[in-house]
């Protein structure tokens, strides 16, 4: 006859489970970039194709410095990266787990 166990729960240490100054760094800075509407609308044309920043100013209507600009904030935090195609430079998305987070979120937000 087997002995009922009682289930045991791991419950972690308070401090072992903190996050580290590093990865509180990369969080933040992460949700500060899915903050602004822009860099919004960038990161989301990008999850569809590769674009030029000429295309990205074109199709989101904005000025050139603008896109510019974001893409170089987004490029540091490695969320965009680029190749370059004779003097252009052809962004795409550089980090699969933000781009599903941002795409999870879209979705939330559509079915309010």
């Amino acid at each position: 006859m087997e002995k009922n166990k009682k289930q045991e729960r791991f419950v972690p240490d308070a401090h072992s489970d903190l996050l580290d100054e590093e990865t509180l760094l990369i969080v933040s800075q992460t949700f500060k970039a899915l903050s602004d509407p822009t860099r919004i609308k960038i990161l989301y044309l990008l999850s569809q194709k590769t674009y030029s920043v000429n295309e990205i100013a074109e199709n989101l209507d904005l000025l050139q410095s603008t896109v510019s600009h974001q893409l170089r904030f987004l490029k540091n935090l490695r969320l965009v990266k680029y190749r370059r195609e004779g003097t252009t430079m052809i962004y795409s998305c550089d980090d699969e787990h933000v781009m599903n987070l941002l795409k999870q979120t879209i979705v939330h937000a559509r079915h309010h």
